[in-house]
């Protein structure tokens, strides 16, 4: 076994679960990091009509620093439009309705700190996939862990190093394929044949 330092993400891209879902790894999930921004940790990204969409959970700005504090702000109904978006988004997609109630209850939570949605996200994300994967906390923040670090693996801002086959997705005769977008793009479009398709996945380097 290899032990994996994750970061924790809203609706991970799908990258991030060829390394959580590895049964060679054992992994902690990092909960006293700084918060960075512009990451997946308050983003994930979807194929809408225009291309690629970026969701972002609105953060309240308290000074408090660490992850595990940082709290959502809810002066507008974020859930509310992240759920139309994503409606929008997937609804014509071949499994989006077999899975609607179940990613639906994620945006009805009233969840006040990031971290305890992202969880609740994954939980709900591991429902859909049939899949149980532990994992655990980390205690502290360590610089440099023993664990191999994935802190700062997945950019948002820059193309992923994880290599992936094409799939259909719903507008990608449109614009053609976009890769490593959130996981929910993944399970709308290719359903129970997701779990294979995250096995297959390699990283470029």
């Amino acid at each position: 076994m290899k032990n994996v330092l994750l970061p924790v993400f809203y609706l991970p891209p799908i990258s991030w679960f060829s390394v959580f879902l590895d049964p060679e790894n054992e992994v902690t999930f990092e909960q006293f990091e700084n918060f960075p921004k512009q990451t997946y940790r308050n983003r994930a990204n979807m194929y809408g009509a225009n291309g690629k969409l970026s969701l972002i959970i609105p953060i309240s700005h308290t000074g408090k620093r660490q992850f595990k504090e940082i709290e959502i702000s809810n002066r507008e109904d974020w859930r509310k439009l992240h759920w139309k978006s994503i409606k929008t988004a997937y609804q014509s997609s071949p499994y989006f309705e077999f899975y609607e109630d179940k990613l639906i209850r994620l945006f009805e939570l009233k969840e006040n700190y990031l971290l305890d949605f992202n969880l609740k996200g994954l939980e709900i994300i591991q429902q859909i996939l049939k899949t149980e994967k532990a994992y655990s906390l980390n205690e502290e923040y360590i610089k440099n862990p023993e664990e191999v670090n994935f802190r700062e693996k997945f950019s948002a801002k820059f193309a992923s190093e994880y290599k992936m086959d094409d799939y259909y997705q719903t507008f990608s005769d449109k614009m053609g394929f976009l890769s490593d977008l959130s996981i929910l793009d993944l399970i709308c479009n290719k359903g129970p044949e997701s779990l294979t398709y995250i096995k297959n996945i390699k990283q470029s380097y």
